[in-house]
């Protein structure tokens, strides 16, 4: 039984932290910060207390409060270290776990002082309390088999079929002041119903603390901490254990690029700009209205490479989503001409957090190789999802933000021109391969007025639900890795609110039955053969049928697995109207058995098809030396196999 705990919580010395933690802090390649800073209960002397230590180097008197000296500021002083890192540490003794703290910072810097979470704690009060608490993170973890074979289910040639949640509004207890589910409520619910549904992995929103419940989780100030609103750090490690357990990856939405200007956080930390740039033009993010890290400083580098790291160590999650890389990436993001400050060479990329996001991921792979580093970056920068050495960014994946507006401006349309957009639809073919990409439908298009995916169709009820099934088994047919945000799989009709549960209620009625058995069917299918998955990243996994019939609103295509052995034809039909007697050229004789039909009237649909598969005849059609003929259902799509 493997255990996961605070190296040091049961036997500390005068001081955890040693010249060579010093030295590598000092040069940004530190990265296990969460031993060394922060607060670590222990014994010193036969005596129980707690270390504790904070990088204030501004500061001219930095001291501990809490419940246990009541608050008292000149009760429990720190000292500065002698080696010019700005650290201030002691042992206080007698302060055990489950106590209440803060930093009190005076700085030499215009008489500022200011009482701070810990950056480093692993546990905080429920917001809006901001005190951290004293907490270990013992823990006897029972997911040795998932861990031992979870390089498997993170490859690049698996399947990976991805369900994206908010833990607070997925399911909330209305007979209790509709509230959210604890972390072992969510554990002992989520897991079923990920494994029914068929997903692998199962994506949450940001866990890490964040002071106002409306952003999300995107406004992080506890980089080190799960959110106590659900429960504590164990309580969260037993959800993910319990996932694992079931088979289920986990992959954690982490916010490396701002964070928040509560006074109780990292920003303005000893009253100087410390984690945060100092000049507002590469420092303040205007549309957030939050801080930017500095990615030149060494110690900021190694803070959030060190909470990366926390995550995959301490954690077992099993793949990190970086949020918003794109406003790292350029000096100008979201600025207008003179609001921001080029780099040295003249030009607008962030030259330091190009070497920051380089070295995370270098550091992610080369600790946990059987993890993966997924980017959301909304531009065409390249190389994202490329190596190092490459000249690449380093990530694994990166989300295809591109694929997700072309085709939902595309389903958007009235069937009647979509003739007229034909290339909305099949742009995003050119450039499936230069990027390792997942196919995302997320919560940022069900929020702030956009509507939720079901209510974005055209048409009356009956096509509303026939498009989003042929969206979404377009989507599985597409080369890339698979996500979608929870209430999609229901054809939830409203935007999602995260103040309330998703709409449960729908799974009453018999059209949101079909889109759930619909999905559960895709799943199934992705999951169960290797042509859907296997070549996801290289061309020769994708062959095209046919591309340019835009005046019948269809598109063909095969997927290949890695042996060449199996194919999957894919056909669209993205009009209202039934294709009879339609003809696709297909490289092989024999049976093409319909493995799905999104229009089957278990789904919803209207039942035209092809009465399980139909036979390739010598017929040479679209440069093939067979064909077969089929009927095309409407607004419907089809998934065959040799």
């Amino acid at each position: 039984m493997a255990q996961s705990s605070n190296p040091i919580s049961k036997i500390a010395p005068a001081s955890l932290i040693t010249d060579h933690d010093i030295y590598l802090f000092k040069e940004g390649n530190h990265f296990k910060l969460y031993e060394k800073l922060g607060a670590h209960p222990g014994v010193v002397n036969g005596v129980a207390g707690t270390f504790f230590a904070v990088w204030a180097p501004n500061a001219k008197n930095v001291s501990v409060i809490g419940n246990f000296n009541h608050w008292d500021r000149n009760k429990h002083p720190l000292a500065p270290r002698w080696d010019s890192s700005g650290i201030w540490e002691a042992f206080i003794p007698n302060v055990p776990k489950g106590e209440l703290y803060k930093f009190y910072i005076v700085s030499n810097q215009n008489y500022y002082q200011v009482e701070k979470q810990d950056p480093f704690a692993i546990f905080n009060e429920v917001a809006p309390k901001t005190a951290s608490i004293i907490w270990d993170l013992e823990y006897s973890w029972k997911d040795d088999a998932w861990m031992k074979e979870r390089y498997k289910y993170n490859s690049l040639d698996s399947p990976m079929s991805i369900y994206e949640m908010h833990i607070g509004s997925w399911k909330r207890v209305v007979e209790e002041g509709n509230r959210s589910l604890t972390y072992r409520e969510l554990a002992q619910h989520l897991p079923e119903y990920i494994k029914n549904l068929g997903f692998t992995h199962v994506q949450f929103l940001p866990v890490m603390e964040h002071p106002f419940y409306g952003s999300w989780g995107y406004q992080t100030l506890g980089y080190f901490s799960p959110t106590s609103r659900y429960g504590s750090p164990q309580d969260f490690m037993f959800l993910v254990d319990t996932l694992h357990q079931n088979g289920i990856g986990v992959i954690l939405d982490w916010v490396p690029s701002h964070f928040p200007s509560d006074e109780h956080g990292l920003a303005y930390f000893d009253g100087t700009h410390l984690f945060e740039h100092d000049d507002p033009r590469k420092g303040f993010h205007p549309d957030w209205s939050s801080y930017i890290f500095n990615y030149g400083r060494n110690e900021v580098r190694a803070f959030l490479i060190s909470s990366a790291m926390f995550w995959l160590e301490k954690f077992h999650i099993d793949a990190l989503r970086v949020d918003a890389v794109a406003s790292m990436l350029y000096l100008d993001y979201s600025r207008k001409p003179n609001e921001w400050i080029p780099n040295n060479y003249g030009g607008r990329e962030n030259v330091e957090a190009i070497h920051f996001l380089r070295r995370l991921n270098e550091t992610a792979y080369k600790e946990h190789p059987d993890i993966q580093m997924i980017a959301e970056e909304s531009t065409a920068w390249g190389g994202v999802s490329r190596p190092v050495h490459t000249g690449g960014l380093g990530f694994g994946m990166k989300w295809n933000m591109g694929w997700m507006h072309d085709t939902l401006l595309y389903m958007s349309k009235d069937p009647v021109y979509r003739k007229y957009h034909h290339n909305d639809l099949t742009f995003s073919f050119y450039y499936a391969f230069t990027e390792n990409f997942v196919l995302s439908l997320s919560h940022d298009e069900v929020v702030h007025g956009k509507g939720a995916l079901a209510a974005k169709m055209p048409g009356d009820d009956w096509q509303k639900f026939a498009n989003l099934r042929l969206l979404l088994g377009y989507m599985f047919a597409h080369p890339g890795k698979k996500l979608f945000f929870m209430g999609i799989e229901m054809a939830q009709w409203g935007e999602w609110k995260h103040d309330q549960s998703i709409d449960w209620h729908l799974l009453q009625y018999g059209p949101h039955q079909g889109i759930h058995q619909w999905v559960k069917d895709l799943n199934k299918l992705y999951r169960e053969e290797p042509a859907l998955f296997q070549r996801d990243f290289t061309p020769d996994g994708f062959e095209w049928i046919d591309l340019n019939d835009y005046n019948q609103g269809v598109i063909s295509f095969l997927r290949k697995s890695a042996d060449g052995k199996s194919k999957i034809a894919a056909v669209c039909n993205f009009t209202p109207m039934t294709w009879h007697d339609y003809n696709i050229g297909v490289p092989e004789p024999g049976l093409w058995r319909e493995l799905l039909n999104s229009d089957a009237t278990v789904y919803g649909g209207s039942g035209q098809g092809n009465l399980g598969g139909r036979q390739a005849v010598a017929k040479p059609f679209h440069g093939r030396p067979y064909s077969i003929s089929l009927t095309i259902p409407p607004l419907g799509i089809l998934f065959l196999k040799k």
